[in-house]
């Protein structure tokens, strides 16, 4: 089984390897520095299998860090009715039977399955046994610090601290072995990936039970919880030599792999399909413009579904919040201080709102696949000047289009300012509302100059670029970052306004400067 665990763990992280080397070849800055030979480099080989043994490091820890920082003792915070051990463990449990279901791990389809079991016949129960010890073996280790760590300083006794990693590998070897048991009797494969409605249905109650109920000041003992746990512990022991003697792994993956190949086609054609079905089709849609404007309004006109009712329903969904919290303020004057401190200091917060409901991917995808993707095949559409002329109707178009949420959201926080208590100095108003606007241009600019510059798209409108999916990560991560920082509207405002007006000019520099290089179809 050693020999076998060897060999799958090498060819996975080869493939990860590989992909780490594509993905540095994607950036810019170092495409004309690495060697073509890329893959035969010896240094590059060992630096990206350094970068792989730490990111296998970050999946054991990292992910169980932000699970008990950000879902249970994070959340946790609101609930201060209740004792922290009590909301800890109630949400703790209800999250593990969650994930005992949807992260098996040995029901997930993946490539370095496929590529194992299927292309190299490699012995499907030696390797899914061996893997799967190797899975449970980092929930292990991966859960036990952090068990101990925020468990204690929630108030959960020592010894239940060190047991919660076994409770929650517990139940997931219960949930392996009722299903491979289920295999046996009926024939079904169970696909963590494509989960039945009954388990959503399932997946909604337990997280409206972890995190509604206790809002309402209502929580499980932290006996009753604990020994939900422990049951699990015990199950799992139990769960082990049906795991173990289980004869037909070969036949369950092939079953589970059968469509892996055509995985990828299915998806793109599935999304092809949805994106015809929201496009119009009317052949009454014309325009009286000429040139490229021409082009624009037919596009704008003919996908209104998915880029003018969207926005329009994300505003109607903005103005509902808005008249709820009025509301609110009427039956409750009590939080009227707390709502006014907090549109006064917490103006940084809706950077993330506005990055949130930003219609940028959106419209750069339905951009390519039913436009640029067939036009950038013509060499007239890829002259300097075209670019820079489509690129400014573009940027006026998805403006628009982000603007009328933004409007809704700035217009609203300032009359809910005025109605929570108001404020002394009337330039909080004028500057509430304008760095909304301001941060709703900036991520029009962001996402439309981020297309033309790095054009992340190959023919099979698949993401190939690397340095793409890194800013895009590291725009989620800045936003996520503002939700935490706290201050005063005009400190924040003004500094949002004059970084949108400096962005605008460099991105508008930047596109004159490569985008007629840059804007082209992958390869």
């Amino acid at each position: 089984m050693y020999k076998t665990f060897r060999i799958s763990f090498s060819l996975k992280n080869t493939y990860r390897v590989n992909s780490i080397l594509y993905a540095l070849k994607q950036v810019p800055l170092l495409k004309k520095i690495l060697p073509e030979r890329l893959y035969q480099s010896r240094g590059l080989k060992i630096f990206a299998n350094v970068i792989a043994a730490i990111w296998e490091l970050i999946t054991i820890f990292a992910g169980k860090l932000l699970y008990f920082l950000l879902m249970i003792c994070g959340v946790g915070l609101l609930y201060e009715n209740l004792p922290t051990d009590q909301v800890f463990l109630h949400i703790l449990l209800c999250l593990t039977m969650v994930g005992a279901y949807a992260n098996t791990t040995v029901f997930d389809p993946t490539r370095d399955k496929y590529y194992a079991m299927i292309l190299l016949r490699m012995d499907a129960r030696e390797y899914t046994l061996t893997n799967y010890c190797y899975a449970t073996l980092k929930v292990l280790v991966g859960f036990l610090p952090f068990s101990i760590f925020f468990g204690l300083h929630q108030g959960v006794p020592l010894w239940f601290c060190l047991m919660i990693p076994f409770c929650v590998a517990g139940v997931k070897l219960f949930v392996v072995a009722y299903s491979l048991r289920n295999y046996e009797k009926k024939g079904f494969v169970y696909n963590e990936n494509k989960l039945p409605k009954g388990f959503w249905v399932m997946t909604a109650c337990l997280m409206a039970v972890a995190y509604i109920v206790p809002a309402l000041g209502i929580a499980l003992p932290s006996a009753v919880s604990m020994g939900v746990m422990l049951v699990f512990a015990v199950l799992g022991v139990f769960s082990i030599r049906k795991i173990v003697t289980f004869r037909h792994y070969r036949d369950v993956n092939q079953q589970l792999l059968a469509q892996v190949v055509n995985q990828m086609d299915d998806l793109k054609a599935q999304a092809k399909t949805t994106s015809q079905k929201a496009i119009s089709t009317d052949t009454s849609i014309t325009s009286k413009r000429k040139g490229f404007e021409y082009l624009n309004e037919l596009f704008i006109r003919r996908h209104r579904k998915i880029l003018w009712q969207s926005t329009v329903k994300i505003a109607a969904i903005c103005l509902i919040v808005l008249c709820g919290a009025l509301i609110l303020l009427y039956f409750v004057p009590e939080a009227r201080p707390d709502i006014n401190d907090m549109i006064l200091n917490w103006l940084p917060y809706f950077t993330f709102i506005m990055y949130a409901i930003n219609r940028g991917t959106g419209f750069t995808q339905a951009l390519f696949m039913n436009c640029d993707h067939s036009l950038l095949t013509y060499s007239f559409y890829k002259q300097p000047k075209s670019v820079l002329k489509l690129f400014r109707i573009r940027l006026r178009e998805i403006m628009k289009i982000n603007a009328v949420p933004a409007a809704v959201i700035g217009a609203g926080l300032a009359l809910l300012l005025y109605v929570s208590g108001g404020t002394d100095n009337l330039l909080n108003y004028v500057v509430l509302v304008v760095s909304i606007l301001c941060m709703s241009v900036f991520f029009s600019i962001h996402y439309l100059t981020i297309y033309y510059l790095l054009q992340p798209y190959n023919a099979g409108t698949e993401i190939k670029s690397g340095t793409y999916q890194i800013i895009m990560s590291a725009t989620y991560l800045v936003c996520w970052g503002l939700m935490q920082v706290k201050l005063p509207i005009l400190v924040f405002g003004i500094a949002c306004i004059a970084f949108c007006v400096l962005y605008s000019i460099v991105a508008s520099i930047l596109v004159y400067r490569f985008a007629p290089q840059t804007f082209r179809i992958r390869t």
